[in-house]
């Protein structure tokens, strides 16, 4: 079906430019699922039209009615159909307009998200627009009539059809705009839900950087799988307007709200203000730069608004998204009900990312300590998006986590569990299979059960931290500057080069004035000072005494020598003055004694070294990576030996045959 549709680019080459046949063939698939759907229920619509018309209904009721005998959130009061229209070759403009004209007034509406009637004006005047109306009105696009109806597209099967006709149409998109795939979907949705199987009368959920619709339509078949009373409201945000178009036509097809769909902005234009979810997904693009709104994040932030527990770098909004869906969380009431769950996919980045102090380590501090919202992160295989091979994390996180695992985090590594793809789609060559979801679903709720109950061991692939174990103390270990004094050519350019020295006295003369003292050398600067007063005294110079021109000197005159003298600032100092070119930074696990460690891993290779504690920060980071790492030793000599051997000789048999 994607091959077909995608065909009516062929129509289009050479009158269009490649990147705008989206722009064309979305809106028509749009249409053609539309009028698809209402075909079964349109002899009904049109008596339902005819009788209102006799008995003069007001519009308020026939807008319900017209609803209910359609059986969708929307209908069509023309006799028009796709077929119709194709079979009239000099009225297809005229009679497409009449039939878009003819839906109600919310389905109108997301085809005007495409600029759908410029669309039909611009295929008329290239005479294209019979031909690709012809061409949609051959494609079968209608729900099946039943369980059993092989040849209906359901509205699960339709989300793969536009996603895939999308990716087609974005293929040069950078690497963070992707779709996810929807077994990495379906994965997400059961770890996000697993706790809450069959909970809840109503269920809101919000993704706020929701595509075409299909990780909400996802949760939405999982929550009625699990739980089919439950009413479920589905809500999200889209910037891109085709995005947002198909995604507000796939919630109108299933009887939800459209409006519920917002356009614009999640960052600085908040669809759902005030509003709060009980789940909230999000697959939110990679490492996206938010340069363009950052006037209006830092004036959240400033304002106690979303963005308050910190701003990560300019380069990547993956924690304001996170941010923007934690503010969404429904509060916890006293006797313990309410409360929010949250599912996002992440790279790499966010888990260890700037360093203590930065905003991403603040962000961090913030979700583990002071909230203790993280419940879980799970490492997931690479190469399992269609424009990015980068390796990929789900990071659960809930405000009504079990008491087990309060002030705990689990961490479960997946990256094992997947299929190779028998044929390629962009860079995607793995598919988690349904048993290998089950297996990871399995996975996770095991270790939740591990950490309620000490006797249960938990899964292979997973592990259980305390919060505090992510956060580290980020020390600055000084060591003293130690210096020598010599004279030298080099030195006496450099004087006369210096702007401080030249600033305190004539630095032409002053350096001619140490001429006679090149090649000297001294241990101790207050020998090498007296040197040079005494060397000033036949030119008549004085040696000045200001800070900048005192340091200026040593910085010319004094040599870095690990056994040279200590230099103070001033008398008293606890400590010399520090050498920055000796200068390092340690982290120190939160919870240990920083001299303790001083004492055991640096005192005892360095122990001049001492800790500059007005300096310390504290960082948090999760290290997902090094927790799993298992070392591999080296192979053994001996076998790479006889590897080299026998590539020595069988080079040397090439050659021969060669050179025969």
């Amino acid at each position: 079906m994607i091959n077909f549709i995608w065909k009516v680019a062929d129509l289009l080459r050479g009158d269009f430019r490649a990147h705008d046949y989206g722009k064309i063939i979305l809106p028509f698939t749009v249409l053609r699922r539309l009028d698809c759907v209402l075909e079964p229920t349109k002899a009904e619509v049109l008596a339902e039209v005819a009788e209102m018309e006799e008995r003069g209904r007001p519009l308020a009721y026939r807008e319900m009615k017209l609803r209910e005998v359609a059986g969708h959130g929307f209908y069509n009061t023309s006799e028009l159909t796709f077929k119709l229209i194709a079979k009239d070759h000099s009225q297809a403009q005229t009679l497409l307009k009449s039939y878009y004209g003819a839906f109600s007034e919310n389905a109108r509406e997301i085809l005007d998200r495409y600029n759908f009637e410029k669309h039909i004006s611009d295929l008329q005047e290239k005479r294209l627009l019979y031909q690709v109306v012809g061409e949609f009105a051959k494609i079968d696009l209608r729900l099946p009539k039943g369980p059993d109806d092989k040849d209906g597209i359901d509205n699960h099967q339709m989300g793969y059809i536009f996603e895939e006709l999308i990716r087609k149409f974005s293929e040069d998109n950078p690497a963070g705009e992707h779709f996810t795939p929807r077994e990495v979907v379906r994965l997400m949705v059961n770890l996000l839900l697993a706790p809450d199987e069959g909970e809840g009368k109503t269920r809101t959920v919000l993704d706020p950087a929701c595509g075409t619709g299909g990780i909400l339509s996802e949760t939405e078949e999982h929550i009625k799988r699990k739980a089919p009373q439950t009413t479920v409201g589905l809500y999200g945000q889209e910037l891109n307007p085709e995005s947002h178009a198909i995604c507000q036509s796939d919630l109108l097809i299933k009887g939800q709200e459209p409006d519920n769909i917002k356009y614009g902005n999640s960052f600085t234009q908040d669809g759902h203000k005030d509003q709060k979810f009980d789940y909230l997904v999000a697959n939110p693009p990679f490492g996206v730069e938010w340069k363009k709104v950052k006037q209006e994040v830092e004036r959240f932030a400033r304002n106690g608004d979303r963005f308050h527990a910190g701003l990560p770098r300019i380069s990547d909004g993956s924690f304001l998204f996170l941010q923007h869906m934690i503010s969404k969380m429904k509060p916890v009431t006293p006797d313990g009900k309410g409360g929010s769950r949250i599912a996002i996919v992440f790279n790499g980045s966010p888990l260890f990312s700037g360093g203590a102090g930065s905003g991403e380590s603040d962000i961090r501090r913030w979700i583990l300590e002071e909230e203790d919202l993280l419940e879980a992160i799970v490492a997931l295989p690479d190469q399992l998006f269609y424009n990015t091979g980068i390796s990929t994390y789900f990071w659960i996180l809930s405000n009504r986590k079990h008491r087990s695992l309060k002030d705990k985090v689990i961490l479960l590594d997946a990256r094992g569990q997947w299929t190779k793809m028998r044929k390629s789609l962009g860079d995607k060559r793995k598919v988690i299979s349904d048993a290998q979801i089950t297996a990871v679903t399995d996975m996770y709720m095991e270790a939740v059960a591990a950490a309620a109950d000490e006797e249960q061991s938990l899964p292979e692939n997973a592990k259980i931290f305390e919060t505090k174990e992510f956060g580290y103390q980020r020390i600055t270990v000084e060591r003293p500057l130690k210096l020598r004094f010599e004279v030298t050519e080099e030195t006496l350019t450099a004087l006369r080069a210096s702007a401080a020295i030249d600033k305190a006295v004539d630095a032409g003369a002053f350096a001619d004035a140490l001429k006679s003292l090149v090649g000297e050398r001294w241990e101790t600067k207050a020998e090498a000072w007296d040197a040079i007063r005494q060397a000033l005294v036949p030119t008549g110079l004085m040696m000045p005494t200001g800070k900048p021109f005192q340091k200026a000197l040593r910085d010319v005159v004094g040599v870095r020598d690990p056994e040279g003298e200590e230099q103070y600032l001033k008398k008293g100092d606890p400590h010399p003055e520090p050498d920055p070119d000796l200068r390092d930074n340690e982290n120190v696990p939160l919870e240990e004694d920083i001299d303790a460690y001083m004492k055991r891993e640096v005192l005892e290779h360095v122990p001049d070294a001492w800790v500059d504690h007005t300096k310390t920060k504290i960082g948090y980071e999760i290290p997902f990576t090094r927790q799993f790492y298992v070392y591999e030793p080296p192979r053994p000599l001996e076998e790479i030996d006889s590897d080299l051997t026998s590539l020595e000789a069988e080079i040397q048999r090439l050659l021969g045959e060669v050179t025969k």
